[in-house]
């Protein structure tokens, strides 16, 4: 069969192990994703179904590649013929949409993201007389988020913790006004669209059947970032037909501080007694040099599976370590030497700038502006950015004009003299008592909804959303003649018209409703990716260039040539501010994370003082840089004297 050919043993073997449940432990650069893709490819060469196979992935990213990838071995343009390939949030939003009536899951729910659901915490607080000094929103969603990551929900956190201390009471009482304020705006955040799932399939065996039947073979990507919800949706579609496909790296278990559950990929054959375990060990990505230097760190590790990659890359260049007075000094010494690599030929896309923490990046942006290399900044969410959630506020009305959230972004975004005491006179049921001039308002206001809820029947996403920008006023109140910001701006809503070009086969409402989901799922990877080779100057977190980002955002990702900076004992491996249950051997897992980014040379560096919260700490080297044999590192030479091992 020729589409295995280049596979190696291991890798023919996954995709030839067609039933039954399977793991796969997938070392970096091991070519998963070619595995995952190839044995989709197999499953419908041997007569299975294309809607009889599911995969799912963590980003919308990497879920569009994987589609994209299948989609070319089937030499077909007809999404009818593909698997679903989705994130599991894409997944839990297509059970609540096809299923979710059974529960009572509106037709047109919309999706909070992090942002609108902190408001909204915020909101409950302030209705508690709690200031956010005590207890931010953030602080409490992330509660609440990890509850409903165990499979809680509010009543059961509520009846448990409500009289167990005040944190916990603050919590569950904050946690019920949000719950209602989402049911107020039929609305779910990321963690309902798993929860409810789950809760829909266990108790209700007529649709749970259905949703086994739908997905005979199911694939998992990245297993060992799910949580226990996670792996319980996973469990419950692959109960019946047992073909769980898993495909996942202990090693790469980096995300336990937000609910991720190593056990679920590390106790699969307990789970599984008949499962099989292939092991992908050749590393594709990287050179000799720095697979064992990689190999060195991860296998002081203690909880994980024995694996140890390998490969037949050419040996490489050795690791650079370099020392500076300061971190300023840091990022200039890495700002000179990306230019020095850039005019040897090396494009700046293909160089990386990692670090452990963001408090980091505001000296390494500064080095790389005044040095003049172009860079991208990651986490500045295109999603989040005002305008652009303006735009989402009145997609999301014109399909359900009954959303008073929205409704009060729309009305002031652009401004049209509608204040909150006329939006809370309408909202009380009090028309009759609008002076003339304020009717008049409104209901202008309401025609040009009614003519967009029309209009989003026949049109598709992106015709949609540029008669939005028209409609609403945006495109005149961010008109050229305004200022270089509002030019900016106006750049981003017509981005997001760009974004919606990639929902457009299909017209009208279900349509959009689509597209409004993957903006709400859209995660800092799905950024890089969306601005992937923009060279224009609209500001440097869109242009293209070096990637800066935490190593956190950089998982998945390769690059030519990686820098990690603040290779410092207490920023990496991180103190924890002083959390006591910090896992180490996550600290360890991230930085091997972070080395296995690069294919052909690692940069690491350090400072001797760091400025944290306005004062001026010694540091020691990191720990992690003594795992590492110093035949596969170079120090650099004005620093040597200067590194103590």
């Amino acid at each position: 069969m020729k589409y295995l050919e280049g596979l190696n043993e291991e890798q023919k073997r996954a995709v030839l192990a067609t039933d039954g449940p399977i793991s796969v432990l997938a070392g970096a650069g091991s070519g998963k994703t070619r595995v995952l893709t190839t044995r989709i490819y197999h499953l419908i060469r041997e007569g299975v179904l294309a809607d009889q196979i599911l995969a799912v992935t963590f980003t919308n990213k990497a879920a569009r590649e994987m589609r994209q990838r299948v989609q070319h071995m089937l030499g077909t343009e007809e999404k009818s013929s593909l698997p679903f390939i989705a994130t599991f949030h894409g997944l839990g939003r297509e059970l609540l949409e096809n299923y979710g009536n059974v529960i009572k899951v509106p037709r047109f729910f919309s999706v909070y993201d992090r942002n609108d659901s902190e408001k909204a915490i915020a909101k409950a607080l302030k209705a508690l007389d709690v200031g956010a000094k005590e207890f931010s929103p953030r602080a409490i969603l992330g509660r609440i988020s990890r509850a409903k990551g165990e499979g809680i929900t509010v009543d059961e956190f509520y009846e448990k913790h409500a009289r167990s201390g005040f944190g916990n009471r603050i919590t569950a009482e904050a946690w019920r006004r949000y719950e209602n304020t989402l049911k107020e705006e039929k609305a779910f955040d990321f963690d309902d669209l798993i929860a409810l799932p789950v809760r829909l399939l266990e108790t209700h065996a007529d649709v749970r059947e259905l949703a086994q039947n739908r997905w005979r073979y199911i694939h998992i990507d990245e297993y060992q970032d799910t949580n226990a919800l996670q792996g319980r949706l996973a469990n419950i579609l692959a109960a019946k037909h047992k073909n769980l496909f898993v495909v996942g790296d202990i090693d790469q278990t980096i995300y336990t501080w937000r609910g991720a559950t190593i056990e679920n990929l590390l106790e699969f054959d307990k789970t599984y007694p008949k499962a099989q375990t292939i092991i992908l060990e050749q590393n594709y990505r990287s050179t000799k040099n720095l697979v064992n230097a990689a190999n060195a760190v991860i296998e002081k590790n203690k909880n994980r599976k024995e694996k140890f990659s390998k490969t037949e890359r050419p040996t490489g260049e050795p690791i650079v370590i370099h020392m500076t007075r300061s971190a300023e000094d840091e990022a200039r010494w890495i700002a000179a030497k990306v230019r020095e690599l850039m005019q040897s030929g090396i494009k700046p896309e293909e160089i990386a700038i990692l670090f452990r923490t963001n408090f980091q990046s505001r000296a390494l942006e500064e080095g790389l502006l005044n040095a003049g290399v172009p860079y991208r900044l990651l986490g500045t969410h295109f999603f989040a950015r005002k305008e652009v959630k303006d735009v989402l506020a009145w997609i999301r009305l014109a399909l359900d004009p009954s959303r008073e959230v929205d409704k009060i972004r729309a009305v002031t975004s652009p401004p049209r003299g509608i204040g909150h005491i006329t939006l809370g006179k309408l909202a009380a049921g009090q028309r009759a008592q609008l002076r003339a001039g304020e009717l008049e308002k409104v209901e202008k206001f309401e025609r040009v909804i009614t003519e967009l809820s029309l209009a989003a029947e026949s049109l598709t996403p992106s015709e949609f959303v540029k008669m939005v920008i028209e409609k609403s006023g945006m495109h005149l109140a961010l008109s050229d003649e305004g200022s270089e910001e509002d030019r900016e701006r106006f750049e981003n809503v017509e981005e997001l018209a760009s974004v919606a070009t990639r929902h457009d086969a299909v017209k009208g409402k279900e349509s959009i409703a689509l597209f409004l989901a993957e903006t709400a799922l859209a995660s800092d990877q799905d950024e890089m990716d969306l601005h992937q080779g923009d060279t224009s100057q609209r500001g440097d977190s869109l242009r293209a260039g070096v990637t800066l980002m935490t190593v956190h955002a950089a998982k998945g990702l390769e690059f030519n040539t990686v820098f990690i900076s603040g290779m410092e004992e207490g920023l990496f491996p991180h103190s924890g501010m002083g959390n006591k249950d910090r896992d180490e051997e996550e600290e360890r897992r991230l930085f091997y994370v972070a080395m296995t980014r690069a294919k052909e040379r690692l940069f690491l560096t350090l400072a001797r003082v760091r400025k944290i919260y306005g004062n001026d700490f010694l540091t020691e080297p990191s720990s992690f840089l003594a795992d590492i044999d110093s035949s596969l590192m170079l120090y650099d030479e004005d620093e040597k004297e200067t590194v103590i091992l």
